[in-house]
């Protein structure tokens, strides 16, 4: 056992909207069960307006008869930066509606919705551009002639960009098995009428989300850039080029357009980053590339005064993005070298945004256990957190003058909601409030911050959640859950899982170990290429402290539970330790070999195991649970989406027929029509459903039997 010891006192981690829901102290109710889900509401996708008057944003709410999600648009009128009355909805509630843009007068609003379109409103690619006038004397939504993508308007509001693939397909086949059989195949069919099949030569034929396999890469067109007259009219194709054309984005003086490209993006045998940045002139179009340092360039945001760019800035997979900035010349290309911003700072920014004075930029960032809004002075040498607090900033817009910003935030205890806030963090306040209703019939379990210190010195932080009704002196079991990626983190956010679980009479501990991103670049890549070997230690020690802070818990009655990279971890520690009375793996791992040649990502099986299984053969072998597997004896429940292909269900199959071969009680649940998002986005039964089969295996082999997996 390594010699640790705790580096923190434990702390509530109540972050500043528990005031908002009662506690056990003050409220005996239930807590929360699995088909609370249906009551939950969703906000998210927040843009507020450039004057300031107004902050958009996405409703999702279940219709369980229905068994779908319902997203609509809201509004929050503001008024000296303060909410106004109460949230309004906005969008029509028969129809589906996202991804709100204002234009540069905030009179406009423009938005994604399937309407008028008879397919499955639900898929993305029903999806059609709308507009919708917000001041008098409004009207019904209506379209643009010429706008066939979600605009970006030019800062004067004259000009409206977009992508799309810019041309209908010449292919002889029907459009729905167009690219089925790659045309480069060198077999052949004697009855082409016949055969529903796929020729594949692409490794790229698949993708985790999209349910349908892909057509080979050669055979749609590119997304483009188009722009048209803000009014309607013929739109004007500006580029055409053999990539897709991503994240646009405006010079100040609409002279300009900055893109994003990769033009390896069909190469399949690199594992290179080559995204570059491009630039685009609005009349004359002739696209031309910015960057060409190693590495991926991304997310570009112009200067106030169109005099400098900001990116983010990648050189190799698993090296540091940076924030950088560049001068720009009066033809808005690069003047100079880029310059660093964040070089000394650990963790990963998101997407840089300039503030209105542009002496600054602002963005997004995971830091221990809490997702904030950062800001660098455009000199690098001062970095400052603006939001504060334990929890989960999302989805950031801000006002034009960058007076007021708007965002979503959640914590372990709240589900998100909207707020806005003043430019320095200093006057946040809500705008919505949908799940305090249901909440306050609840009792919801605040968390417990836990840290400790390793043999080698790292420090490793984690969370403990009581059950509901905890009573000092009486003996409880607890569950360990174990984050994806492995390149993931917990955030001081709302984790319905653990508070069924809670709520079931389980302690839940959540760590994150080496591997987890948000404690500095170090941190995150310790475990390559050790997957599991390293980041045992990690979480067996979490395991430690908990037991000292709480005697309570049974360490006879201990069960570990994740998905992914969390389901491979569980099926790891089960198969190399004997701490788990139970486990429930999810979308899991069994056999890294195996998963390399059915995977969608097999890259990062080459970079986090320095090479594909035929050069790291030994590694492969070693770190995958099924060569343990022998060792099993906790009851195992597998769960696995039948459409998976970030982690394919045969390696859910694999682990179940060795469990059921050896006689270790086992269940294999597949849920049909479900990604490996399942958790996230799957049909909100299956959801449901796989919430209440995780809470009555863990209840049956650690509550009602506790000595049957032993």
């Amino acid at each position: 056992m390594p010699t640790v010891r705790p580096y923190t006192t434990l702390a509530w981690l109540a972050g500043p909207l528990l005031a908002l829901t009662p506690t056990a102290a003050d409220a005996q109710n239930r807590g929360l069960q699995p088909d609370d889900f249906y009551r939950e509401v969703e906000v998210g996708e927040v843009a507020i307006s450039p004057d300031g008057a107004l902050v958009a944003f996405t409703v999702t709410t279940i219709d369980e008869a229905a068994n779908r999600r319902h997203r609509e648009i809201w509004m929050q009128e503001l008024r000296g930066g303060q909410p106004s009355g109460d949230p309004f909805r906005f969008t029509d509630p028969t129809r589906e509606a996202r991804a709100p843009v204002w234009s540069p007068d905030s009179r406009v609003l423009g938005f994604q919705s399937p309407r008028g379109n008879t397919a499955d409103a639900q898929a993305e690619d029903t999806n059609a551009t709308w507009f919708a006038r917000v001041t008098f004397p409004g009207g019904e939504a209506y379209q643009i002639d010429g706008v066939d993508g979600a605009p970006v308007w030019s800062p004067d509001g004259a000009w409206i960009a977009f992508l799309k693939r810019p041309r209908e397909s010449t292919a002889t086949t029907a459009p729905e098995r167009e690219g089925w059989i790659a045309p480069d195949a060198i077999t052949t069919t004697l009855s082409p009428e016949r055969f529903d099949g796929r020729v594949i030569t692409t490794m790229r034929y698949k993708r985790d989300g999209t349910l349908a396999l892909l057509p080979h890469p050669s055979t749609p067109p590119k997304h483009q850039l188009f722009i048209v007259e803000a009014t309607g009219g013929a739109a004007v194709q500006r580029t055409d080029l053999p990539f897709d054309v991503g994240e646009i984005v405006w010079s100040p003086d609409t002279a300009r357009l900055y893109f994003t490209g990769d033009e390896r993006e069909d190469d399949e045998t690199t594992l290179d980053l080559t995204t570059d940045i491009y630039m685009v002139d609005r009349e004359t179009g002739d696209p031309q590339k910015l960057t060409s340092n190693p590495g991926d360039e991304l997310s570009p945001h112009v200067s106030p005064d169109g005099r400098a760019l900001t990116f983010l800035h990648t050189r190799a997979e698993g090296e540091e993005t940076d924030v950088r900035v560049v001068d720009l010349a009066p033809d808005g290309t690069f003047r100079g070298l880029p310059r660093t911003l964040t070089a000394d700072w650990p963790f990963v920014p998101g997407p840089p945004t300039w503030v209105p004075t542009g002496d600054a930029v602002r963005f997004l960032a995971g830091v221990r256990g809490n997702r904030h809004l950062y800001e660098v002075t455009a000199t690098g040498d001062l970095i400052r957190q603006v939001t504060t607090g334990d929890r989960e900033v999302q989805s950031l817009s801000a006002s034009r003058d960058g007076l007021i910003m708007a965002y979503s935030a959640s914590d372990v205890v709240t589900p998100a909601e909207v707020f806005v806030n003043r430019s320095d963090g200093s006057g946040q306040r809500p705008v919505t409030s949908f799940n305090d209703g249901w909440l306050a019939d609840l009792t919801i379990q605040p968390a417990e911050t836990l840290g400790w210190t390793l043999a080698d010195g790292t420090q490793v932080e984690g969370w403990l959640m009581k059950p509901v009704g905890y009573e000092p002196g009486r003996r409880y079991p607890m569950i360990l859950k174990i984050h994806g990626g492995p390149y993931g983190a917990y955030y001081n956010t709302f984790f319905r899982t653990f508070h069924i679980l809670s709520n079931a009479g389980f302690f839940v501990l959540y760590t994150n170990p080496r591997g987890s991103s948000g404690y500095g670049h170090d941190f995150m890549y310790a475990t390559t290429p050790g997957w599991g070997e390293i980041d045992s230690e990690d979480v067996l020690t979490g395991i430690d402290i908990a037991l000292e802070a709480y005697p309570d818990i049974d360490p006879a009655r201990i069960g570990v539970s994740g998905g992914s990279y969390g389901g491979f971890m569980s099926n790891w520690l089960t198969a190399t330790t004997t701490r788990f009375a139970a486990a429930v793996t999810s979308h899991s791992i069994a056999d890294w070999a195996s998963l390399y040649g059915s995977t969608d990502v097999p890259s990062l099986l080459d970079f986090a195991f320095e090479g594909p299984p035929w050069e790291q053969r030994e590694r492969y072998d070693r770190l995958s649970p099924i060569r343990y597997v022998e060792n099993v004896t906790a009851p195992t429940l597998v769960i696995h989406s039948e459409d998976d292909h970030r982690t394919p269900i045969g390696d859910g199959e694999k682990w179940f027929m060795a469990l059921k071969k050896r006689g270790v009680p086992t269940e294999l649940v597949r849920y049909p029509r479900s990604s490996h998002g399942l958790s996230r986005t799957g049909e909100p039964w299956l959801l449901v459903d796989r919430l209440e089969r995780i809470r009555s295996w863990f209840t049956h082999w650690l509550i009602e039997t506790p000595t049957g997996g032993r």
